[in-house]
């Protein structure tokens, strides 16, 4: 076994760049790089290459240096690139059912615990749904912000059930928001021309944008002295009685630097979030014990009725919400999968749907959402706390 912190480094940047082979040349695309590279990462881990998470006993330096500022950091970056006043400006159907979208979520959870009953996921139900609540507003980056404060991510077996529930519901919903709309206003017309989009499309991949020294350097002191800073303000808060969430600071620090315009400028913040989260989820796989994963059984049915019935309630209010308010079922649908999936997964809606004046609005909500995602996310999670 690799025990050395440099070697054990270097296999988990491998297991990166093999996830991101497997999601760009085989079928695997379909589960995302984000489960599979859990999924490599921990085969690498249970055959014994590197350790199998790090304990009091066995501590492994580069797991706990990541869990504890790397993953931090990567919500930082992500959070950073959210313009709040861009985000507010697509229109009042479109905000109308994204509001809509989080008031089912939030009714999903309570719905889906319900049914499931909360003894059944254990002491960590509260924040299972408050994971839930999060990724269903915003996205990942809320659903990891919401795991890493409760230790959901020390609990490997457990998260990583969560997160493919996640992946494949996800994936479910597209179908049905690409479905929904086309059964509700009927099929279009072939001869029907779509407005044209308002502003040009964003180009290229966001995760593969250009960047250089000074915007690195410049997002890499922002993300420190910010991390710095939430960790000192959420304990001279608790030192008052109020007991803050650092990542809850975190967030809101992110929101307010990414309103200022020179900080809104400076390019790589989406790569070097999606970098390091994708490392945070190769440590995730690490500590996920794939013989326990197999051994969830019970459990596993039962996260994945609780975010199936979720899902369900999020639909009914909010496509039959904007179906009574006589919202553009087009529209509620790509605010819907912005709360689900994210802006990347409401902007491929808008592209299926052929609707091109929906692409920046797309983008917009789903910013809008992982903005507000950490905050449902939390906020779920302390009201349903024993």
């Amino acid at each position: 076994m690799l025990d050395d912190p440099l070697l054990v480094a270097a296999t988990l940047l491998a297991c990166v760049v093999l996830a991101e082979l497997l999601v760009r040349h085989t079928p695997l695309r379909h589960g995302g790089t984000a489960l599979v590279v859990i999924v490599v990462t921990a085969v690498v881990a249970n055959l014994g290459v590197i350790p199998a998470g790090s304990t009091p006993e066995h501590p492994v330096a580069i797991y706990d240096a990541v869990f504890g500022w790397l993953a931090p950091l990567a919500i930082f970056w992500l959070v950073l690139r959210v313009d709040l006043r861009r985000a507010l400006s697509v229109g009042w159907p479109l905000l109308a059912s994204f509001g809509l979208g989080v008031t089912g979520t939030a009714l999903g959870v309570w719905a889906g615990l319900s049914v499931v009953g909360v003894d059944v996921i254990g002491d960590k139900a509260h924040a299972i749904a408050g994971m839930f609540a999060a990724t269903y507003t915003g996205g990942s980056a809320n659903f990891n912000a919401v795991a890493l404060h409760y230790d959901v991510v020390q609990e490997g077996t457990l998260y990583a059930g969560a997160v493919a529930v996640d992946s494949g519901l996800t994936a479910v919903w597209m179908v049905i928001t690409i479905a929904v709309p086309r059964w509700l206003r009927g099929p279009r017309p072939a001869t029907e021309v779509t407005e044209p989009a308002e502003h040009p499309e964003p180009p290229g991949d966001p995760d593969e944008e250009s960047t250089g020294p000074y915007d690195l350097a410049l997002l890499g002191a922002l993300g420190v002295v910010a991390l710095w800073a939430a960790t000192a303000i959420a304990q001279a808060l608790a030192g008052y009685g109020l007991a803050l969430p650092m990542m809850l600071v975190l967030t809101a620090i992110g929101l307010a630097l990414g309103q200022l315009r020179w900080v809104s400028r400076l390019r790589g913040m989406n790569l070097l979030g999606m970098f390091a989260v994708y490392l945070f989820l190769a440590v995730i796989g690490a500590f996920c014990d794939l013989s326990a994963l197999a051994a969830l059984g019970r459990l596993g049915v039962d996260l994945m009725i609780f975010a199936s019935v979720l899902l369900l309630v999020h639909g009914v209010v909010t496509l039959g919400g904007a179906h009574a308010l006589r919202f553009d079922p087009d529209v509620a649908a790509v605010a819907s999968q912005a709360n689900i999936g994210g802006g990347s997964t409401a902007l491929a809606l808008a592209r299926s749907l052929g609707r091109p004046d929906l692409v920046l609005p797309a983008i917009l909500i789903g910013s809008l959402g992982t903005a507000a995602g950490t905050f449902v996310g939390f906020f779920v999670a302390a009201q349903l706390a024993p």
